[in-house]
Order: structure tokens, then sequence, then C-alpha cells
């Protein structure tokens, strides 16, 4: 136990003004004249034993009338009588006849502390905190039980923070507490979370041998718990004679509370072996913190346990359950929790009502919630703003603005996050200007808008396509609103350009978020690194990784994984597998982003490997994780184990196959040139396949030169996508190579007229010394790269060969002029040729097989890495071979 010396030179931090007892204070009511003819009669005698037995008999008008008499006597009344009188007004809770009997206290023959102190007691217990205090603070002499009425009032109204400095004006008075008092006080500790003032409580606990007292013991641990203090909890916890259930309630809430849930749940076995059984608080302890922690199917498995040992379940349990399901994306299972409830006869309460509504409103069930608002209505929870808010909620995610509306309209007492939610709903419904009008009422109403009413129409108008009066918003929310922007005011604007392709605008309010010294969060990093990954911005993930670390994000799982994702699109599967290696947890997507990085770079063995893995760490598999393991079998060549893969995705993981999984199939089939296969396995397909599945079938038709499939696929392409020129071009140039006249439509023909001034124009983007150049197919802009060109065409020659059927997106350079990766790679090396340890570019069409071998001569003679990504995947290009291994 650590030396606590008890400081006897507090100042008090309220003045103590010191009045004369006896006297009315100078709030008090005049006396109210009360006249009755009855009471004429007795004027002359009045005992108090007539007065005593109307308290008891509660009539207490009749009483302030007698003292009025009593007055007109010019007599006085016992202080006992008095205080009887005080304590009636407290026994049927009213102010008014309290203050009456106040206004009265210079009838009472000697006022005492006693008197005064049933004055605070009567004022705090009726709930007049500030009366009670100006009471007390006039109070010239002040013992035990007057600081215990005092503190015991500000306790009850939860005013923590005043309990404390009366603790400290007590000690200053030279009032002890006593183990009745110090119950109430440690409870004000553990809210305000000082530590500092319970280790002095403790202290003067021991020095004045209340250490045998088990409330106060269970107090201090309480409080220690509460303030995350656990080794000094455990240290009272293991000293202590006696237990009791609020002990290891204690106790196990402490440990909860910091994640120790197995410790925790030891501590709950251990205090059924020392004959406590574990009561209904207990219980529900376990169970919210296993559902706060994602364990939902262990508090399940507890609510049963509890069940099985005669303990029935209660609203907070079921609630527990009911929210826990809810927000761990398992809301079909808290709905039917919340059916069972009810069969079960308990009442749900508006947070159970709270829980299942957001349930509906995620799953877009309007049924669900249209049934959920008539329970509600019948049980009489519709007055709760809780519930309100809810509802509104859910009918505007649901598109139900007009009975969104309604209840909107309904609720009488309207809170800042019942305006956020209607203001919400109007704008992801596209109507940002009734968004607009609401906002503006909002302001000339009772609650102004906050941080998050700015925050959501900033979104709102930017998510809907105008930047514009976003940018206006956020300007002037400092200005006009007096509110000052957060993470969260950055992040819309962020989300916003992404959302609308504009990546180079939403870096740019990144970057001035870090210069306005606003801190990015964790959801910041999350929109930021995907609009990074592609190889152009290697060195901008680098930088936004150097922030996580600043900020301190890289142990938070999305962050992380995330940052495995993002570094193996950017072509650095290096930095990538050294990030997933070092995480202490892995969720599974952290096992998809690193397997889905290694089947990018064609690693294919090491994706299996980690695949499986992953299984023996206890993750199963899903859906994403099965179209990566697909095609790494693939890419390994390992058809038939593939075909087991994709067969095991129903028959063992009861997930039912999407047009990815399809898609991958085509690859498994198509790579090796099984392509009557795959043309079967596409005809047997239980879904209608789209452009991708036809897409991949036609890529491998040309790779192997079966030029009729490759027809067959470009058709069904064409009747999927009729009007996508490029489709129409693969078709005709596929007609001119077998000599074949392309009959084109008037459909066809307009098509072509549209796009004669936007050709689909091969365009490439590279990244050096900080800046991106771009380079269009035929680029006169840098002549000098065209001799160094010219000389790597002819040496390729010599030493080339066609594979596959020629015909591609884009025009062949006879026709077009040189292609713009081979311009950017030429900039790279004669430009920058110290920089040329790793070319990095984006292409926005797919590489022509001539570009490709290009590339990987260069990337052996010049013993350089090529990364490009096209669109069809990331060539990595190193010592004359290629990641797709020729297959794209």
């Amino acid at each position: 136990m650590e030396n606590v010396v008890i400081p006897c030179n507090l100042k008090p931090p309220i003045p103590i003004i010191p009045a004369k007892a006896g006297n009315p204070s100078e709030f008090s009511p005049k006396p109210t004249k009360l006249n009755n003819p009855f009471f004429a009669e007795t004027r002359s005698k009045f005992p108090h034993s007539h007065l005593d037995s109307l308290c008891k008999n509660g009539r207490l008008s009749e009483a302030i009338l007698a003292l009025d008499s009593i007055a007109e006597r010019g007599s006085k009344v016992k202080p006992g009588t008095y205080i009887n009188l005080i304590q009636s007004c407290i026994d049927v809770n009213s102010i008014e006849l309290g203050r009456e009997i106040h206004a009265r206290m210079g009838l009472v023959e000697y006022v005492n502390p006693f008197v005064e102190t049933k004055l605070v007691s009567m004022y705090a217990k009726c709930g007049y905190l500030d009366d009670a205090r100006r009471v007390f603070d006039k109070m010239r002499e002040r013992n035990l039980f007057t600081w215990s009425a005092m503190i015991g009032g500000c306790s009850r109204a939860q005013r923590w923070k005043e309990v404390l400095e009366l603790f400290f004006l007590m000690m200053e008075d030279g009032i002890v507490p006593d183990k009745f008092l110090l119950p109430k006080i440690l409870e004000a500790c553990g809210n305000c979370k000082n530590f500092r003032t319970t280790k002095v409580i403790h202290s003067l606990v021991v020095r004045c041998g209340f250490s045998g007292s088990l409330r106060v013991n269970n107090s201090i641990l309480a409080v220690y718990a509460k303030c995350g203090k656990l080794n000094w909890a455990r240290r009272i916890f293991e000293n202590m004679d006696k237990r009791d259930l609020v002990t290891w309630n204690a106790i196990i809430s402490g440990l909860c509370q910091k994640g120790q849930i197995k410790e925790a749940t030891r501590l709950f076995d251990a205090m059924r072996e020392e004959g406590t059984e574990p009561g209904l608080v207990t219980w529900n302890i376990l169970i919210s913190t296993y559902n706060q922690l994602g364990q939902t199917d262990v508090a399940m498995g507890l609510m049963r346990k509890m069940e099985s040992f005669g303990i029935a379940p209660d609203v907070i349990t079921w609630t527990t359950m009911i929210s826990g399901f809810a927000h761990n994306n398992r809301r079909g299972q808290a709905l039917d929790l919340f059916k069972e409830m009810i069969l079960a006869g308990v009442k749900p309460n508006e947070v159970t009502i709270l829980s299942v509504v957001s349930a509906c409103a995620s799953l877009k069930s309007l049924d669900k919630g249209l049934e959920i608002h008539a329970f509600a209505i019948k049980i009489g929870l519709m007055d709760e703003v809780l519930v309100g808010n809810s509802l509104v909620d859910m009918y505007s995610k649901c598109g139900e603005l007009e009975a969104a509306e309604q209840v909107f309209d309904t609720i009488e007492d309207k809170d800042v996050y019942t305006w956020n939610s209607m203001i919400g709903g109007y704008c992801q419904a596209g109507y940002c200007g009734k968004a607009c009008e609401l906002f503006m009422k909002m302001q000339v109403s009772d609650v102004s808008p906050n941080i998050i009413t700015w925050n959501i129409m900033i979104s709102g108008y930017i998510q809907n396509g105008d930047e514009d009066q976003a940018m206006d918003l956020f300007q002037r929310m400092e200005k006009d609103g007096k509110i000052k922007r957060n993470t969260a005011s950055w992040n819309s604007l962020i989300a916003g350009y992404l959302q609308l392709g504009e990546q180079g605008k939403a870096l740019g309010i990144f970057r001035q978020m870090q210069s306005h010294c606003s801190s990015p969060n964790m959801v910041t990093m999350l929109s930021v690194l995907p609009a990074c990954a592609n190889v152009v911005a290697a060195k901008k993930v680098r930088e936004i990784h150097g922030c996580i670390l600043r900020r301190s994000l890289e142990s938070e799982i999305p962050v992380a994984n995330s940052l495995v994702d993002t570094y193996a699109k950017t072509g650095n599967m290096k930095y990538s597998r050294t990030i997933f290696d070092r995480m202490p947890s892995k969720d599974i997507i952290t096992w998809n982003s690193i397997i889905a990085g290694c089947v990018l770079h064609g690693f294919s063995n090491v994706a299996l490997d980690l695949f499986d893995h992953m299984k023996k760490s206890g993750l199963k598999p899903n859906r994403g994780t099965f179209i990566s393991v697909i095609y790494a079998y693939s890419i390994s060549g390992l058809t038939d184990k593939g075909k087991l893969a994709f067969s095991s995705i129903t028959e063992d993981y009861g997930i039912i196959p999407g047009l990815e999984h399809y898609s991958a199939m085509v690859d498994l089939y198509g790579r090796p040139g099984r392509l009557r296969e795959a043309l079967e396995f596409i005809e047997d397909m239980p879904v209608e396949p789209d452009s991708s599945i036809w897409e991949a079938l036609l890529t491998f038709s040309r790779i192997h030169r079966n030029f009729g499939v490759s027809v067959r696929a470009l058709d069904h392409m064409l009747e999927l996508e009729p009007g996508n020129y490029l489709t129409q071009r693969l078709r005709a140039q596929a007609d001119a190579l077998v000599g074949k006249k392309s009959e084109k439509d008037s459909k066809t023909k307009k098509l072509e007229k549209e796009n004669v001034n936007n050709r689909y124009l091969g365009r490439s983007w590279i990244e050096l010394k900080n800046r991106v150049y771009t380079f269009v197919a035929g680029d006169q802009s840098e002549p000098s790269l065209y001799p160094w060109i010219h000389d790597i065409t002819e040496r390729l020659s010599k030493s080339s060969s066609d594979n596959g059927i020629c015909f591609g997106e884009e025009e062949k350079e006879e026709v077009g002029g040189v292609h713009s990766e081979k311009l950017a790679i030429a900039f790279a090396l004669i430009g920058f040729p110290t920089k040329a340890q790793a070319i990095r570019i984006v292409k926005n069409l797919r590489m022509c097989r001539d570009c490709h071998e290009t590339a990987k001569y260069i990337s052996k003679a010049y013993e350089c890495e090529i990364y490009i990504s096209d669109s069809k995947c990331l060539h990595r290009f190193s010592d004359g071979q290629c990641s797709c291994r020729d297959y794209w």
C-alpha cells in the first residue's frame, strides 16, 4: 500500500459564509397568514402533542395553521417538533409545504445543527439542491450528519465533482466521514476517474480503522477497477477477508473493461468454487464484454448457460445480446432474438427498440421496421426521443421519406440527433434542396446545428456531385456557424472527391488537412490509401505510411490491412509482406489482402501456402479468399485442384459463387488452352454470364489462336454491351484477319462517328522525381526518344516471334504511332538514367504483345525492373520475364 499523507492545508474551493443561526435564510418565502376559525378556539392553549399528531397523520396544511396560531400567541416550537414537520414534508415530497415551514423557522425555541441539517436534507431530497446548498453554506456549525445530507444530495443528483469538493471542505472542517458516507464519496471518485483522491481516501480508511468494512472495501475496489488500476484492485481483492457478490462483480467488471476477458472468466468460475453464486449482474457483465469483443456466439452460450442455472435474462441481457448481434453484422439474428425476447415476456426498453430498428435500417427491411414501429406504439415508447430518432433514420435509409417526415413531425422534444437524422435522410436520397431548407429551419430553432450537422450537409452535397456547394459550406462553417472543423469535416470532402473519381483533388484536401494541423484518423487513412493503389503513387503511399506511424495508427487492423493491399497494388510486395508478418493479430481481410497481392504479382505458390496457413489458424475462407485461390491454382497450372476449390465453396463452406468466381474458373480452364471445357462451363452456369466472363474467354482464345472462340466471345460481349466502342473495334479487327468484310449497321456507324474525336488513344502515366508525366500514342513532344525506340525495335525484331492473334484494343503503331508505354520507358531511361532501377507506369488500355515483348527485353538489357499496370493486370518485368507469364 502506497504511503499517502492526508492533506491538512487544503483550501476549500467554495467559500463558507457563516450566518447567524435561528434566522430564516434570505431566499426563504415570507410566512403566509392562514386563517381558520377552528384554531381561534385553541389559541389560549395548544399542546405540542397535537402538532406531532398532525404530522403523523399527514395533515401538514393544518400543522402550518397551527404554527401560525403559536406565533400569534408568542409561543415557540420545540426543535424536535419542527424536525418532525420537515420530515413529513420529505415523506410526502412537498417542496411547497417545506418552504412554508422553513419560512417559520423563527418559531423554533433554539435552532441547532440538527434542525438546519433536516432543512438541508429536505431541499436535497425534494430535488432542490441549490437551495439545500444555500442553507448549508449559511450554517455556522456543521456536524457529520450535515455533511452527509449535503453530500448525499449531490450524490443522488450525480454532481460528482461537487461531492469531491465537499469531501475536502469536510476534512478542512475537521469532520471525518464514516463508513456509511465513504462509499458515496468513493462513487464520485469512480465516476470522475479520480485515482489520486481515491488513494487519499484509501489511506484515511486504513488510519481510521474502517478496513474491516466490506462495503467500504468494495467501494475502493470498484473505484480502482473503474480507473483501470487493476494492480491496486487485485491487491485489495486478494487481501479481503470477506467477499460478497458485489466484490466479485467489481473485480470482474474491472478486468472486462481492460479487455482481460480470460482472467475475468477464470474469476467467474472461481467465485462459484468459493461458494458465491454469480448473480444476474455478473452474467450481464460477461455477456456484454463478449459482445463488445465481437464474440457473440460465446455471449449467446453464456446467456443459455445462465438460464440453465435458473436465472432468467432481464431486459439488459436481451438488449445486450440484440445490440451485439446488430453491431457485429448479424442483424437477421438480432431480429430473431428480439422475437424470442417478446415471446419470453420481457418488455423491451428504448435501447432495445433502437437496436432492432437500426438493424432494420441496415438491412433496409421496411416490413420488419413497420412491425417494430407498431410495437413501439403499442408498448408506449413513442415518446422516447431515441426511438423516434431511430425510426426517422430507418425510414430514410429505406427510401420512405414521407414516413420519416411524419415521425419527425410527431417528435415534440427534438434533439440535434432528430434534426441530423432527417437532414441525413434527405441528403442520402439526393434531395439536397430539402436538406438545406431543414438545415435553415434548424438554425432558427431551439436546437443549433452541431459539427455533425455541418458534416452531413457537406457530405450530402459532394456525394451528389455539387462540389462547389460542399466547399462553400466547408469554408462557411467556421465563419457563419462558429463551429471549428474536425477530422470528419475533412474526411467528408476526401471521401466525396474519391466518389467523384477526383483522386487528385482528394489527395490535395488531404495535404491541406495536414497543413491546417488537423489530425488524420483511421477513416482518413482508409480513404486516401485506396486512392494511391497504383504503381505511379508508390512514393505517396510511403508518405501516408509515415503519417500513419506518426499518428500511431499502424496497430489498427483495418489500417494495416489497407497498407498490405495498397503496397501490393503499387508493386511493392516486399513492404506488403513485411507489414503482414509484423501484424500481431490478423483477420480474414488481412489474409485475403496478402493472398490477393501474391496472385497479382504472380507468386501463386506463395499464395497457396498462405491459404493453407490461414486455414490452420482457424479462420474460415470467405468469398474473396476463393477468388484469389482459384486464380492461384490457374497461374500454377493446377486445374484439377482449382476445380476442387470451386466445388468446396458451396459444399464445404455454404457460399453461393458469384460472377467473380465463375470468371476465375474460365481463367482456370483457358490458361492451359482447355477452351472447350471453358465454353461448357459457361453454358452450364446457373447465372447469366456477364461481359467479364466472355472477356476472360476472349483473352485466352487470342493467346491460343482459337479464332472461332474469339468471335463467339466478342458476339456475346456485343449483345451485352452493344454501345461498347472498344468491343466493336475488336470485332472489326477479327473480321479483317480472315478477310471478311465487316458489315456495319447504322448504329455502329453512328457510334464510330461519335467517337471520331474521342478515339481510344493509349495513354500512359509515369512518375519521376515527384512529377507525373503523361504520354499518348504517337506523342511528338519528345522527338529525341524516337531514335532510341527505333534502335530497341531493331534489336528486338531479330529474336522475337508473334504467338497470338494480332488484334487488340489499341491501333497498330504503323497507324497510330509509337505506343505510349514505349515512350514512357524511353523517357525514363534517357532522361533519368540514375532513376532507372524501377520504372513505374500506368496505362489505360491493355498492352499489345509487341510492347509486352519490348518491356521484357528492356528489363534484361538495362537490368531494371519495369512495373506497368494496364487495364488487365499488373505486369512486373524483370530479367526478361513478366509476372503475368505472358497470359493477360
